[in-house]
């Protein structure tokens, strides 16, 4: 599972919701990478995720949050969501 948020350097919210990912990715050891989409690499990899905003956040290939700030708590109960999704899965086989 990794975390990717999507920032750009003239974006207020962006260093928050940085600092609320890495939290919830290292509290649950999760990957967690900034894209920054101010570079092409970057705003390519966020039109592939159809990320026209920042700060957004993506889940794997789902995106959680789109241009705005998302609290810690939302933030872990869709981090928690998709583990339990994982263990389900992966015990199953």
């Amino acid at each position: 599972m990794e975390l990717k948020v999507f920032t750009l350097p003239t974006c207020s919210g962006c260093p928050v919701a940085k600092m609320i990912a890495f939290e919830v990715a290292q509290k649950y050891g999760v990957a967690c990478r900034v894209v920054d989409m101010a570079t092409k690499e970057g705003l390519d990899e966020g039109l592939a995720y159809q990320v026209m905003s920042a700060p957004s956040i993506a889940i794997d290939k789902d995106v959680v949050v789109r241009g705005h700030l998302v609290s810690k708590e939302k933030l872990e109960e869709e981090v928690k969501k998709r583990l339990v999704k994982w263990k389900t899965r992966a015990s199953s086989e």
